[in-house]
């Protein structure tokens, strides 16, 4: 029999996130590594570093991350750098295969992927999905994109789509793949994008009814989206903005579609042993900053310099620094109080990148993460 798509809603909608992912438990703010499987991380610049995207690296990075009891490695999904005079993320890492070597290697973090979801079929999808999570024992999620990049697109043959239809793609393929991971038959699918007979997946996955999710939709549609499917929306705005959008889109989730959503920002973390260290730090990066490839991002945006006049310097340097997110620069004691900032402003969990992901990862362990805890938003 042929079902619509709209009737795996029901799988959708009403349920109690599984527990046993560490992006559920009860740290008051979860903690996680954001995109250290691209090259520049977070930071589009030349300023020198001993990052490198190398298997060697990931393994200390994730490891390190795990034996903090941090939350969540989160990658970031890219199959062409943006130019400039780094191609910064040009080197990256797949990220299904990632999450899986990384799944192996860990014990307790929950990995992540990043799937541009018009890039890959559900049915294949859905499958890589159930393995990696059963790699990890129920630790793994999936960061779910809709394909914002256009010359990624391009790369693929595939035509973009218009902004809110692309979650429009985005929903019948995230029905399909639920139906993949919870229905113990064959079905049919008949929809605007996909069309399939006889469909069916096994394993399940570990976790019920389905992997953790996470999206950064943050436009009206993509808010929509992240209300009624996902676990956690993913921003990056300043921190005085953050509790109207919070409260909205946790409304719109609990109002709307009966179930709850938690909020993550993510960072680009500058921490040393003084505030004017940390400072002459976050210039450097900028200073070295790729200022070609940030205008290349500016133009992708549809942020132009004539419209925008003498804003698009700072723009610009939002990217350089951080990939557009929030920076936390200072000594671990004011780092951790701008953590304290995020948490009070109604941010769930926070992901970031460093200038040197391994060797700064370790540093943050050692002299943030201890405050953090003393301060209540660890334990």
């Amino acid at each position: 029999m042929t079902l619509p798509m709209h009737q795996a809603d029901g799988l959708l909608g009403h349920y109690k996130p599984v527990t046993e992912n560490p992006v559920f438990n009860d740290q008051k703010l979860k903690l996680g590594v954001f995109s250290s499987n691209c090259s520049g991380g977070v930071i589009m610049s030349d300023a020198p570093t001993g990052f490198r995207v190398t298997w060697d690296q990931q393994l200390e990075i994730a490891r390190t991350a795990d034996r903090l009891g941090m939350e969540a490695m989160v990658p970031v999904g890219r199959w062409t750098g943006f130019g400039g005079n780094t191609d910064f993320n040009g080197v990256c890492f797949e990220t299904y295969t990632w999450a899986a070597g990384l799944a192996q290697a860990t014990e307790n973090i929950g990995i992540f992927t990043t799937t541009h979801l018009p890039t890959i079929h559900p049915i294949v999808g859905a499958k890589m999905a159930a393995t990696i999570d059963h790699i990890s024992n129920g630790r793994f999620g999936m960061n779910v994109v809709m394909g914002w990049f256009t010359p990624e697109m391009e790369l693929f043959g595939k035509k973009q789509l218009e902004h809110d239809e692309r979650y429009a793609f985005g929903q019948e393929w995230l029905d399909f793949a639920m139906k993949l991971w919870n229905e113990e038959g064959t079905f049919d699918v008949d929809g605007t994008y996909f069309t399939s007979h006889g469909a069916k997946a096994f394993p399940k996955p570990v976790q019920a009814p389905r992997p953790a999710l996470l999206n950064a939709g943050a436009s009206p549609a993509g808010q929509r989206f992240s209300a009624k499917n996902v676990d956690i929306n993913l921003i990056a705005l300043p921190t005085e903005e953050a509790p109207a959008y919070i409260k909205g889109i946790k409304q719109m989730a609990n109002d709307e579609y009966e179930r709850d959503i938690d909020v993550w920002t993510y960072c680009l973390v500058i921490c040393r042993e003084t505030e004017k260290e940390a400072k002459a730090a976050q210039q450097a990066i900028i200073d070295a900053g790729d200022w070609p490839g940030a205008n290349i991002i500016m133009d992708v945006l549809g942020i132009q310099s004539q419209s925008f006049g003498s804003q698009i310097k700072q723009f610009q340097e939002r990217f350089i620094a951080g990939w557009g997110g929030p920076n936390l620069v200072g000594t671990p004691e004011q780092v951790a109080e701008q953590f304290h900032e995020l948490s009070e402003a109604g941010m769930g969990g926070a992901i970031f990148g460093f200038h040197d992901y391994a060797k700064e990862l370790e540093e943050f362990g050692a002299e943030v993460m201890p405050i953090m805890k003393k301060n209540g938003l660890r334990h």
